[in-house]
């Protein structure tokens, strides 16, 4: 029952910056821990970050770790990955989840609601 809307996407160069949004209908959201994967063509969709219920515990993937931030406002509502230093390699399909768990995050299997995903591209 949890609606999921990405936004954010779009052209960058490598080297900058963008920051992802992930919008949640429902105020149950507040209950769900949130994730972020991507899925380039022709490749499986893979973990990029996630972050606990209560926006205590974050994880990443070591491919965007201390370029990529994940966080959520106060209310829950939103939740957001910054992404600089960006490299063609990040050039797919980025999505935002949800899901009750509170074990491994990382696994796409764990996350009951996905967005639509937003296109982001990386030129050289």
């Amino acid at each position: 029952q949890v609606q999921l809307v990405e936004s954010g996407g779009g052209l960058v160069q490598a080297g900058g910056s963008l920051r992802l949004s992930c919008a949640a209908s429902e105020r149950t959201f507040s209950n769900y821990a949130a994730g972020w994967f991507r899925q380039a063509p022709g490749k499986e969709r893979e973990f990029v970050a996630a972050i606990s219920r209560g926006g205590g515990l974050t994880y990443y993937a070591d491919s965007v770790k201390g370029r990529f931030t994940i966080s959520r406002d106060g209310a829950k509502i939103w939740v957001y990955l910054q992404m600089n230093s960006l490299k063609p390699e990040d050039t797919a399909v980025y999505y935002c989840a949800a899901g009750r768990g509170y074990n491994d995050l990382p696994l796409a299997g764990k996350y009951d609601y996905w967005g639509q995903g937003t296109q982001v591209t990386v030129s050289s």
